[in-house]
């Protein structure tokens, strides 16, 4: 029988809110594993393999000259404290219907 090894990973949490509230001026909403969900659903940030590499993720609502604004803002902050931001791609969430629940759909850029 073999032996299997989980690790716990330990993300910067802390350092991420900071940012986003640096650079946006909003909170983050909810965090899962390696996601942390801004307000209002706006963006996603991803914690990535490299401790120091985030990923961000808009919401295909979100309109271009305000994503590009904030994404600046949040690449800006992310060096100021450590980090780097990469723009992953854009992310559309829909309510299950008749359920408390939400389904996201990612879109990676190629």
């Amino acid at each position: 029988m073999g032996t299997t090894k989980d690790t716990i990973e330990f993300y910067e949490l802390e350092k991420v809110k900071f940012i986003v509230k640096d650079a946006c001026g909003i909170d983050i909403a909810y965090a899962y594993e390696d996601l942390v969900f801004s307000e209002h659903g706006l963006f996603i940030i991803q914690f990535q393999s490299n401790s120091k590499e985030l990923g961000c993720w808009f919401n295909k609502e979100c309109i271009e000259t305000s994503k590009v604004t904030m994404f600046n803002s949040l690449a800006k902050s992310a060096t100021l404290n450590g980090m780097e931001m990469k723009y992953i791609g854009k992310f559309k969430m829909t309510q299950k219907e008749g359920k408390d629940e939400i389904d996201i759909q990612f879109r990676e850029l190629r």
